[in-house]
């Protein structure tokens, strides 16, 4: 249950709109709902601002649809991660409002209107990094924020970067998605006096050891200002952002 429908509901209470036991029903599932092979966290949205976010990657098809249903039964936003296309047309038919970004492989389902805080700026190296790079922006705006692209800029030409510096120093936060050698988050990073989020990804060839030689550069960089996630967790990179981005408001 997220905030806006508790402090609906305790209004309700105070105006007489609705009784203590009805109340109380409504708010039987917290701290969390036990569905045997899942314990839903519902209280998450009060304690972290936004709900438990659900990785559907090894779970089955019918384990992800109904914690994804009842997550929305109880919250206004719901994000769902490494989602195939199998689970979103099952969502799809009990939530017919849900939304599927194919590349991104995510679910999102939004049903209040969010002030938008601004903004982060997500910057990819290469075409190929696109998954990991839109996964941080569905994250990223999902949990009310203002988010632009900037993408294939990588360090094979540079110029292409150099030409993009209005759009870089403008934001607030950057998220700098890369693979191959890793190298493009120490060069923002050297741009720019803003929180950079660096995202490495398993794009390469055999001695990128799937993301590992992106990472190890990343983690090693001699720029000031980058904090680094796991490969390929462009949402991990996406919900850093958002908290970085909403702690001026």
């Amino acid at each position: 249950m997220d905030i806006s429908l508790l402090r609906e509901l305790l209004l309700d209470v105070k105006n007489e709109n609705i009784d203590i036991d009805t109340a109380l029903d409504k708010l039987k599932f917290l701290p969390y709902e036990d569905i045997g092979y899942a314990k839903l966290d519902h209280h998450r949205s009060l304690r972290k601002g936004f709900p438990e976010v659900v990785f559907c990657q090894g779970k089955t098809t019918e384990q992800s649809v109904e914690i994804i249903k009842r997550l929305a039964e109880r919250n206004t936003r719901v994000l769902a991660t490494r989602a195939d296309r199998t689970v979103f047309d099952s969502v799809k038919e009990l939530i017919p409002d849900a939304k599927y970004n194919e590349l991104a492989r995510t679910i999102t389902i939004s049903r209040d209107k969010v002030d938008m805080a601004g903004h982060i700026l997500v910057i990819s190296a290469g075409t190929a990094d696109l998954p990991v790079a839109e996964e941080a922006i569905e994250t990223a705006s999902i949990m009310g924020n203002y988010v632009e692209r900037l993408y294939d800029v990588g360090v094979a030409g540079i110029h292409r970067l150099l030409g993009s510096l209005d759009i870089i120093n403008r934001a607030r936060v950057l998220i700098v998605v890369a693979g191959m050698e890793g190298a493009l988050p120490s060069v923002v990073a050297g741009l720019v006096d803003k929180p950079v989020i660096a995202v490495p990804t398993s794009t390469g060839y055999g001695a990128s050891f799937k993301g590992l030689s992106a990472l190890l550069t990343m983690l090693n960089s001699c720029v000031p200002g980058i904090a680094v996630v796991n490969i390929d967790n462009g949402f991990g990179a996406g919900y850093l952002a958002s908290i970085i981005n909403r702690m001026g408001e």
